[in-house]
């Protein structure tokens, strides 16, 4: 989709700070309150913003390790495609699957409390599924960037 200047710069501020008064983004914008309201209204009918979330701290949450898994399944039947959909919706700590191209099927970003924590869930969830074949994973050692905000 295409936006206009000032489409672009309410979607900049709304992804830096939604929680803002309209009364803020508006002066932020330079844009009146009212076309501010609409034009949130039209974004958000036209699935531009999915939704307004607030980001939590990771470690606050007790959730310090973050583990990229490399996800190979046994075949790529419709049934083992959806079934390991279905298991993957059902487990909070994964934050991120998405399938991809190359030697892994899927990559998944999961956030757990400790290397014990992902242990557990990689053996009694990943590990059991008869979805499964193999799993490889890295612990990241070091955060560099994390952004929710799209380039724009």
């Amino acid at each position: 989709m295409k936006y206009s200047t000032s489409e672009k710069t309410l979607l900049r501020e709304l992804q830096r700070d939604c929680s803002q008064s309209l009364a803020q983004i508006a002066e932020s914008c330079g844009m009146a309150q009212s076309t501010v309201w609409r034009k949130v209204q039209e974004l958000e009918a036209s699935g531009a913003i999915l939704r307004r979330v607030a980001l939590l701290s990771p470690t606050h949450a007790g959730c310090k390790l973050t583990v990229l898994a490399a996800i190979t399944l046994r075949d790529h039947a419709e049934t083992t495609v959806s079934g390991f959909a279905t298991l993957i919706a059902g487990h909070p700590e994964v934050v991120e699957c998405l399938a991809t191209s190359g030697a892994a099927d899927y990559q998944m970003k999961v956030r757990v409390a400790d290397v014990e924590a992902y242990e557990h869930f990689m053996t009694n969830t990943l590990l059991r599924s008869p979805f499964v074949r193999e799993v490889q994973s890295s612990f990241v050692l070091k955060e560099l960037k994390s952004t929710t905000e799209l380039p724009l």
